[in-house]
């Protein structure tokens, strides 16, 4: 059995948690259709990202279109509610972590440097985006490298950079949920930088919370591409809870951004967040 480390932990969920993709009788073709349509844009798309390393004026507004077209080539469509997004330099976001499409729903809201699993580099596709947007990658089994990670993080945040992070540390299938770790935290509290909480989760085209996007267990890049390309349509939503300030404690900004982020209250503020 895996032990669970301070930055490794293991997430109880697998592929028994995530939904089957269900093809309606008679409608194989549509199906079909579908599937090679949205595959068609997907992979065009992922043709053009050497076009997002381009310095040009306005560039997080193109990540952010480019983001939203690809989720919409891959049948998914975000709502954001909550707070206004505001416009700060040096800011970490965070999350819950459900899949590999989180990264193109948090690009479509706020786009910035994103802390990924190292494997993420070298996945196919995927992996050319992650290097082109200058993912920070980090050896989750290797502790001795953490303080670098996350002295790294600092400097980013230092400099104005916006860096997404995913403190679960491994990704949940949406309905279970990890422990937000404190040790991204760390970089918010030597930067003395602001954090941005997001909800982030995933239903149905009938609005029910859905598992068709998780990535967990022994699941592959395929099925899970597969799976999502083939379902009618997947909503994401984005919910922008309140910034919150580092203060000197990382676990209790720990705590903070977790409670923000699962729609507890009863952690919030403590004359830390800053209320839309």
């Amino acid at each position: 059995m895996t032990v669970d480390s301070p930055w490794l932990p293991r997430a109880t969920c697998d592929t028994s948690c995530v939904s089957a993709t269900e093809e309606p009788a008679g409608q194989r073709v549509v199906v079909a259709w579908r599937v090679a349509i949205r595959a068609t844009f997907a992979f065009l798309l992922l043709s053009a990202v050497p076009l997002l390393a381009i310095p040009v004026p306005g560039r997080s507004h193109v990540q952010r279109r480019y983001c939203r077209l690809m989720l919409r080539c891959l049948g998914v469509r975000i709502t954001v509610s909550g707070g206004p997004i505001r416009n700060l330099r040096g800011v970490l976001v965070v999350s819950g972590h459900v899949s590999w499409v989180d990264v193109f729903a948090i690009g479509s809201v706020l786009p910035g440097r994103f802390v990924a699993k190292s494997e993420m580099v070298n996945w196919p596709g995927l992996g050319l985006l992650a290097r082109l947007m200058k993912v920070i990658p980090i050896e989750r089994g290797d502790l001795r490298r953490l303080p670098d990670v996350v002295s790294l993080i600092a400097g980013r945040l230092r400099a104005g950079q916006t860096v997404v992070a995913f403190p679960e540390g491994t990704t949940w299938c949406g309905l279970a949920y990890g422990q937000f770790r404190p040790a991204m935290f760390q970089a918010a509290v030597d930067a003395g930088r602001p954090v941005q909480p997001l909800q982030l989760s995933y239903h149905g085209r009938d609005g029910r919370p859905s598992t068709i996007a998780a990535y967990v267990g022994t699941d592959t890049l395929l099925a899970s591409i597969r799976r999502l390309i083939t379902a009618q349509r997947t909503i994401v939503r984005v919910h922008v809870e309140s910034l919150q300030l580092p203060g000197t404690d990382r676990r209790d900004l720990a705590a903070r951004c977790e409670s923000a982020v699962r729609g507890d209250g009863s952690r919030r503020g403590h004359g830390h967040a800053l209320v839309a």
